[in-house]
């Protein structure tokens, strides 16, 4: 299952070690809305290897800010605290599982 990535508990994700993938996604995104069962499958599938991360631009605007997020969905991969690949746009699960798995 994906964790939920809040201005509260950023901090402590991002020290986790290994691949982090952030979701940047809001409620009113069409696009996001596509994307979203792929990122909770994936989730799933690559519990223990890698974290899933969803993070609602609207409510973490500086997380947001931070990672240079302008349009959404974005997915952006952190490898041990370092932003090693992104993605903006709907993705097809199978290239988005090629990427994770090329991280972990």
């Amino acid at each position: 299952m994906e964790k939920v990535i809040t201005n509260t508990n950023f901090e402590e994700a991002l020290a986790v070690p290994g691949l982090l993938v952030i979701d940047f996604w809001a409620t009113w995104c069409g696009p996001c809305r596509m994307l979203s069962p792929i990122v909770d499958e994936l989730a799933a599938e690559f519990e223990g290897r890698a974290t899933i991360a969803k993070c609602n631009v609207d409510d973490c605007e500086d997380i947001a800010m931070r990672f240079g997020v302008r349009n959404i969905p974005t997915l952006v991969f952190v490898k041990d605290g370092e932003v090693v690949d992104r993605t903006v746009g709907v993705q097809s699960k199978q290239d988005l599982a090629a990427k994770i798995q090329l991280y972990i």
